[in-house]
């Protein structure tokens, strides 16, 4: 006979009844508390609760273990054991590439008073940890204020000389959220929309189909039959540093949004064209501070013997929201986190920030000046990018990760302010919309704290050795001026459908050896249109099966009689990308000699990983006028490796100049 039921049993019945009665009733914001405890499993963890959120860490490795939010229970994946985490990926020449979950082992609070509460978690590294951690002294910092409905995170990672040399590829951290409650996934105004669930990329229970790489899969089988075809793939939401502000989650159902704010991009590696990933299916919101993403091994990511290193990475503010009106939450929620996201970077930098390392607005210092451009005669540089980096080449700063960067752009007459710059030695950079190459000024500029530096009128000289003959392209540092294909119908994503960021679909390399099965790219200078005519990407073509050729495109061209066989021509080639490739360059004779080479560059991926460009370079050849002819000219530009579908080029520019004038007196 069945047992009966017992007064025990019923009351959890009960409970569980009137649970959402629970976590209905109103929360209040209080002076944040923090205490500390152990669990049903005896472990011990820290609870910092400010009456809004109340977020529980495991102490001491000082993983977010949950978060409940005006009494919403669960907010991160609960079938997960890491939810909320720091992470570092890295090697060594004995050790093999491995990611450190960078756990504390000492936790103490920093600071608690009546507006917030701030605690650390710390590791010291010492040479028994050799091969088992990231050879780095990490201190984990989070803060919860009084009256806020999110949590601010930053980290203090130092390295010393003595130290073994290490390689670190990426440091980020990341959220896991519950996929039982947040759908909607929003990165910009016109990049939102509802999400495949994680399991729906399952490959081995038939709900996906594996592509070419193991980011992107093909959704066969979805929950949700409207994502059937569709591709899903995390790089289809990378974005520019300069735009990563706000990205994350929101909850359909629940009307509760989560949102990853970056108020400052000092602290990224890249400058702010780089591109880095943002949220993704998992529901999974990052961010990340230091990659090679679209950059590849270029990145300065590696440190060797007596070299030390210090950084503070953020504060970023975890931020969430709530919606209780009739109308569109996914609306409502977005413009919210925008509206806190240009309330964060008012308050930049922050004045609540207990660690010395991390400079205050007083010790901080201030460059203004105004950048021209000659080329040929004085202009203003209009809405040009102009930043202080660590000391190095002109353009160095796309592949520097280990110092600080401060960027501005420039007003309609060139005037620029990078304010709030920390102490420090720095190159001025910068570059124009519209102009080739890379900007440096020709001084250090030192910060002090408090300093106001005026730099006047600089002057950028682009190269060029005369006037243009012809040109292809807009130099802007992208191919997106060129000619993206349309998506496989059955490979698509639909968000980007009738999207200006159409270059983002999956498998547009693949098109390449539709379009042209037999012969190459042929572009004729004064006919062919480059957004038409010219792809977007200088891919290898599939012969078949997993056999690839590689290609030689054609820049045909007339010459008048004016041609000057004893004067030398010059041919600006920016690329946009590069990923394994090798590109040749020969004049009226495809199996001549190349007069010029890049040999092996570039690993940005950007063509798998569906960006628009990677690292830029800008290669000034010079072409004997011997080599051309009066009448039709062409060139042959070969990308002469073909190992499979992702080695190629993308160009940003290609223009060739006349000998250069000279006057005769």
């Amino acid at each position: 006979m069945p047992k009966k039921r017992t007064v025990a049993s019923f009351c959890v019945i009960l409970s569980l009844l009137l649970l959402p009665l629970v976590l209905s009733v109103p929360t209040r914001n209080r002076t944040p508390t923090v205490e500390q405890i152990r669990n049903r499993h005896g472990e011990r963890e820290v609870i910092v609760d400010n009456g809004i959120i109340r977020v529980r860490f495991s102490s001491p490795q000082g993983l977010i273990t949950g978060i409940i939010y005006k009494g919403i229970d669960k907010v991160l994946n609960p079938r997960l054991r890491t939810r909320g985490y720091w992470d570092i990926t890295w090697q060594a020449e004995d050790i093999p590439m491995r990611l450190d979950r960078v756990e504390g082992t000492k936790f103490r609070v920093i600071n608690r008073n009546e507006e917030q509460v701030e605690i650390s978690f710390t590791r010291t590294w010492d040479f028994s940890m050799h091969g088992s951690h990231v050879p780095l002294n990490v201190d984990k910092r989070y803060i919860i204020r009084n009256n806020s409905s999110g949590i601010y995170t930053y980290g203090i990672f130092e390295r010393l000389p003595e130290w073994p040399e290490v390689e670190m590829g990426l440091i980020r951290v990341t959220f896991k959220l519950n996929p039982e409650r947040f759908d909607y996934m929003a990165v910009a105004d016109e990049r939102q929309r509802e999400m495949p669930r994680d399991e729906d990329r399952d490959i081995r229970h038939g709900r996906a189909k594996p592509l070419d790489y193991k980011e992107a899969v093909l959704l066969t089988n979805p929950h949700n039959p409207s994502f059937k075809n569709e591709v899903d793939d995390k790089y289809q939401y990378s974005c520019e540093i300069r735009d990563n502000k706000v990205h994350g989650w929101i909850s359909t159902n629940s009307r509760v949004g989560f949102w990853i704010i970056s108020p400052s991009a000092e602290y990224r590696s890249g400058g702010p064209i780089k591109q880095e990933l943002t949220s993704h299916v998992g529901p999974t919101a990052i961010s990340t501070f230091i990659s090679e993403h679209y950059i590849g091994t270029d990145m300065e990511t590696q440190y060797k013997a007596g070299e030390s290193w210090k950084k503070v990475l953020g504060p970023v503010f975890i931020y969430m929201n709530s919606d209780s009106n009739g109308e569109d939450p996914h609306i409502n929620l977005w413009e919210d986190a925008k509206r806190q996201t240009q309330e964060e970077v008012e308050s930049w930098p922050y004045g609540f920030v207990a660690s010395p390392d991390f400079t205050s607005r007083q010790e901080r210092g201030t460059v203004r000046g105004r950048l021209l451009v000659n080329d040929g005669f004085e202009t203003p540089a209009r809405f040009a990018h102009v930043g202080l980096a660590p000391p190095g080449e002109a353009g160095s700063w796309q592949t520097n990760t280990k110092g600080y960067q401060f960027w501005a752009e420039t007003n309609e007459t060139g005037y620029f302010t990078i304010d709030n710059v920390r102490p420090g030695t720095y190159n001025l950079y910068g570059w124009v919309p519209g102009i080739i190459g890379d900007y440096k000024h020709q001084y250090d500029v030192v910060i002090t704290p408090g300093s106001e530096i005026m730099l006047g009128e600089i002057v950028y000289e682009p190269p060029r050795s005369g006037p243009t003959l012809w040109e292809i392209g807009i130099p802007d540092r992208t191919a997106g001026e060129f000619f993206v294909p349309e998506p496989y119908q059955t490979m698509i994503n639909t968000l980007y459908l009738n999207h200006t960021d159409k270059f983002r679909q999956y498998g547009l390399w693949q098109r390449y050896t539709e379009l042209y099965p037999n012969q190459d790219l042929v572009y004729k200078i004064g006919t062919s249109d480059y957004e038409k005519d010219w792809f977007y990407a200088h891919v290898t073509r599939r012969v078949d099966g997993s056999t690839y050729a590689s290609t030689t495109w054609q820049i045909v061209f007339d010459i008048s009689s004016s041609l000057s066989r004893q004067g030398n021509y010059t041919m600006q080639l920016a690329l946009a990308s590069a990923s394994q490739a090798v590109l040749q360059v020969r004049f009226n004779d495809e199996h001549s000699i190349p007069i010029f080479a890049t040999g092996h560059v570039g690993r940005d991926n950007a063509i798998a990983r569906h960006g628009i460009h990677g690292r830029y370079r800008l290669y000034s050849i010079n072409v004997p006028g011997r080599l051309l002819r009066n009448g039709t000219n062409t060139i042959y530009l070969r990308q002469a490796k073909a190992e499979g579908p992702f080695q190629g080029l993308m160009y940003d520019y290609i223009r060739l100049e006349e000998p250069p004038i000279t006057l005769g007196y």
